[in-house]
C-alpha cells in the first residue's frame, strides 16, 4: 500500500528546483514545480530562460525576487495544493514586498485574466507556450501593469533552448519531444491547456541529446503528453499533415524512426519515454525497443478503465479488446517488458460491473506499477460540460481501495519475477532509508537498493537480487556490467 501512495504523490508533489549558481547573477529565482515530468522539464526551461536575466535560483523562498509556481490542473487536487502554496507566498510578500509571484503552466493557461482577480498577490500569468515572453511581462509588472500571456502556438516553442537541469542527480535528464494533445478525452484539460499536437525537429533533440551525453548523463527520458503521436514533417500542427507537401511526408519522422536513431547514435545511453497513448501505440515502436538493448523495456501504457462503455464515455479511441490485443503482442515481442497504467474510478456513469471489468482487465496484464485516481470534475472538459458526476464518494473511495489493492498485489508478483537473477541498475542516487547503499533502477524500471561498496553514482551495475518488496528488490552488487 506505500508503494503505491507514494507514486500518487510523486504524480503531484512540489518541488523548489534549484541549480548551479552563477557569480554574475544578482537576482534569485524561487521555482515550484507541480504534476508530471513535462512540468519539471518546462521548469528548467524557464530556469534557461531566467539565468540569462540574471537570476540565479534558490531554495529559500523569503530570500527570492521572484517566485514562479509551475501549476496542473489535471486533477482537483493539484490545484487546491497550489492555491495554498499561494497563501504561503502571500505571507512572504508581506515582508519581503519586492518580491514578484507569477502562476506558470496549465492552471495559468485555464484560469488566465481570472487568476490576477481570485489571487491578489499574483503579479503575471504565464502559459506553457508563453514562457519566452517571461523577461517581457516582467518589465509589465514593474511598470505597474497586469501581466497575462496565454497564448497557445502552433509549433514547438522551445526547441533552440537548451534547459538548465534543476535539482539533477547529473545521471537522468528529460528531453521533451513534443506539445500538446489532440485525443480530446472527455475528462482531461490538457488539449486545452496545452494545444493542439506539434512535434520538434529530430536534429534539434539529438542536438540536446548530444549536449546531455557530452556532460556524462547516462539515461534519457523522451517526453510528450503523447510521445507515440511524434510526427515531424517540418513544423506544424500534427493535424496538418494531410496537407503538408508530397516531399515532406515523404521525409517525415515518426517516432519509432526517432527512437531507433536516438538508440543508434547514442549506443552507451539509456532511453525511455512517456506517455504513450494505446490508440497511437504501434508496433514498430515496439519492434525497436526490440532492437536497442539500450531501449529500456518499460512502457507506461495508460488505459484509465476496463469498461468498454467507460471508454466510450471518455472518449477513448480504443476498446476494451483492443488494448488486450495490443498487450498480447507487446508481451510476445518483448516478453520482459515491464507494463505500467494510469486508471480512473467512479467516472461518470461508472456501475459496479465497470469496475469489475476494470479489476478484470488488471488481473488479466498484471501490471507493475499503477497510477489511480478517483474521477475529479474539471472545467471545461467535455465531462465537466455535458455529463453528471453521480458516483457517490463513498463508492468511488471503495472502489479506489480495491483498484490500489489489487495493483499492489500485482506489484508484489512482478518484483518476485527478479528474485535469484542478475540484472544491470543504474546507480541514480543514495537510498532515502539507508545512506550507506545506493537505488538504482533496471531496464523495467524496477527500483533497487544495494550496498555502495566502491561504486558510484552513474555506474552501470550487476546486482543479484536476493529479496522484494512490492516497490523495491534488494541485493549485492556482483560487478561492473558491460554498458560502463
Amino acid at each position: 500500500m506505500k508503494h503505491i501512495e507514494k507514486v500518487l504523490d510523486e504524480k503531484i508533489q512540489g518541488k523548489a528546483l534549484v541549480t548551479e549558481n552563477k557569480k554574475d547573477n544578482t537576482k534569485k529565482l524561487f521555482i515550484e514545480s507541480y504534476g508530471c515530468q513535462m512540468n519539471m522539464n518546462d521548469s528548467e526551461i524557464v530556469a534557461a530562460i531566467l539565468d540569462k536575466e540574471g537570476y540565479n535560483t534558490t531554495q529559500i523562498l523569503e530570500d527570492a525576487d521572484l517566485v514562479l509556481v509551475n501549476t496542473c490542473s489535471i486533477r482537483e487536487k493539484a490545484e487546491t495544493t497550489v492555491r495554498k502554496r499561494l497563501q504561503k507566498y502571500n505571507a512572504v510578500k508581506k515582508i519581503n514586498k519586492n518580491m514578484k509571484v507569477g502562476v506558470l503552466g496549465c492552471m495559468a493557461e485555464r484560469l488566465k485574466e481570472k487568476f490576477l482577480e481570485e489571487e491578489k498577490i499574483v503579479d503575471l500569468v504565464v502559459g506553457p507556450d508563453a514562457y519566452k515572453d517571461i523577461p517581457n511581462l516582467l518589465e509589465e509588472v514593474h511598470q505597474g501593469r497586469d501581466a497575462v500571456n496565454v497564448i497557445l502556438s502552433k509549433e514547438e516553442t522551445y526547441g533552440d533552448i537548451s534547459p538548465v537541469r534543476l535539482n539533477s542527480n547529473r545521471v537522468t535528464a528529460f528531453v521533451s519531444i513534443t506539445r500538446g494533445c489532440d485525443n480530446m478525452c472527455t475528462f482531461c484539460v490538457v488539449p486545452f491547456t496545452r494545444g493542439r499536437e506539434r512535434s520538434r525537429d529530430p536534429k534539434s533533440i539529438l542536438n540536446e541529446i548530444q549536449s546531455m551525453v557530452d556532460k556524462n548523463y547516462k539515461e534519457i527520458t523522451l517526453l510528450g503528453q503523447n510521445v507515440d503521436s511524434f510526427l515531424w514533417f517540418g513544423g506544424g500542427l500534427k493535424k496538418d499533415f494531410k496537407k503538408a507537401s508530397e516531399m515532406a511526408q515523404t521525409t517525415a519522422v515518426d517516432f519509432a524512426q526517432l527512437l531507433d536513431r536516438c538508440a543508434t547514435e547514442f549506443p552507451k545511453t539509456r532511453f525511455r519515454f512517456s506517455t504513450s497513448n494505446p490508440q497511437d501505440m504501434s508496433l514498430d515502436v515496439i519492434h525497436t525497443m526490440a532492437k536497442h538493448k539500450n531501449i529500456c523495456k518499460y512502457l507506461h501504457l495508460p488505459v484509465q478503465s476496463g469498461s468498454n462503455a467507460m471508454l466510450k464515455a471518455m472518449n477513448r479511441q480504443h476498446t476494451r479488446e483492443e488494448y488486450m490485443e495490443l498487450i498480447d503482442n507487446i508481451y510476445k515481442i518483448i516478453p520482459e517488458i515491464s507494463l505500467s497504467q494510469d486508471m480512473i474510478v467512479g467516472f461518470c456513469g461508472e456501475t459496479e460491473q465497470d469496475h469489475k471489468d476494470t479489476l478484470a482487465l488488471m488481473d488479466y496484464v498484471k501490471y507493475d506499477f499503477g497510477f489511480m485516481f478517483t474521477y475529479s470534475e474539471r472545467p471545461g472538459t467535455l465531462a465537466g460540460n455535458k455529463m453528471k458526476d453521480d458516483v457517490p464518494f463513498e463508492t468511488k473511495k471503495r472502489r479506489l481501495q480495491e483498484v490500489i489493492d489489487l495493483q499492489q498485489e500485482h506489484a508484489l508478483y512482478r518484483t518476485q519475477q527478479h528474485l535469484g537473477k542478475i540484472e544491470e541498475f543504474l546507480i541514480e542516487g543514495t537510498s532515502k532509508k539507508d545512506l550507506n547503499k545506493w537505488k538504482g533502477r533496471n531496464t523495467q524500471n524496477t527500483v533497487a537498493v544495494f550496498a555502495k561498496g566502491d561504486y558510484k553514482l552513474g555506474d552501470f551495475v550487476n546486482v543479484k537480487v536476493e529479496d522484494c518488496t512490492s516497490a523495491t528488490l534488494k541485493g549485492t552488487v556482483v560487478g561492473y556490467s558491460d554498458n560502463n
